[in-house]
């Protein structure tokens, strides 16, 4: 068990030494500040704290996603890619951990993001709109008929499922084509063009339908109680994307420990 965790914590170095890593914090932390303050500056605080972090969240989120999907593309593609996967493998480490503890880091990589996304997000917020706003009127928290915390950790919750399964179909692209670029593009074509697409053929009246992976990506749509507006279930659709979950997952551990490496 200490190997393993040792394996992880070599992943995790790999992910958290690179330049890219404080680019991208930049990039969160930077578009957090400079949108705030300027819808701050046009309202002069008018606006609820809560309502300006929700708002941000469905506009910002979707960038952590991709950060998320660069990293796990390119930490099986990039071995490859460069022949030091033959020196993970003559290691006392079978493929199978050697993969597992890959696809953690990925996990982990994703949820650091998403806590800083989460955490700059409530502090930079309440700096602006809950200490020196006067923002009084919560709409949120009318519409939504729960507390703003509940409402806000619910909703960014099943974003990071989303994060997840995305993060899940990335690692496997890049374990089956050991291509790091034909991973991220297919990964980002899935995220934004075709997730958005299938959203509306939730809407026609074909039971097959259901069963579509992109269908139910967007869990969101839960947010604000248990069914959604098409009839189908938070229940049903945590269903649907464990199945894909588990073939996408045994897919990958399958082509990871019979492929080649010798050449």
């Amino acid at each position: 068990m200490v190997d393993f965790l040792n394996l992880i914590r070599n992943e995790n170095m790999k992910m958290f030494r690179r330049p890219r890593l404080l680019v991208m914090l930049g990039i969160i932390i930077g578009l957090v500040i400079a949108i705030s303050a300027v819808w701050f500056s046009v309202d002069k605080g008018q606006t609820a704290m809560w309502e300006v972090v929700i708002t941000e969240t469905m506009f910002i989120y979707w960038i952590i996603t991709i950060f998320a999907v660069v990293a796990a593309s390119s930490t099986v593609a990039e071995e490859f890619s460069s022949g030091t996967i033959k020196l993970l493998l003559i290691r006392p480490w079978n493929r199978s951990k050697i993969l597992l503890s890959k696809y953690i880091s990925s996990l982990l990589f994703a949820l650091f993001f998403a806590v800083v996304f989460l955490a700059s997000l409530l502090l930079v917020n309440w700096l602006f709109f809950g200490l020196f706003g006067s923002g009084t009127v919560d709409r949120l928290s009318e519409v939504t008929g729960v507390s703003n915390v509940e409402y806000m950790f619910k909703y960014f919750g099943l974003l990071f499922l989303n994060t997840i399964m995305t993060v899940t179909i990335s690692f496997m692209l890049s374990t089956v084509f050991r291509s790091s670029i034909l991973a991220i593009a297919t990964a980002l074509f899935i995220e934004i063009v075709v997730n958005n697409l299938m959203q509306l053929l939730a809407f026609v009246k074909y039971k097959w339908i259901d069963y579509i992976l992109f269908v139910h990506l967007d869990l969101t749509k839960y947010v604000g109680g248990n069914v959604s507006n098409n009839g189908m279930t938070l229940g049903f659709s945590l269903a649907v994307l464990g199945v894909y979950y588990v073939l996408f997952m045994a897919l990958t551990w399958y082509i990871f420990n019979k492929r080649d490496v010798a050449a």
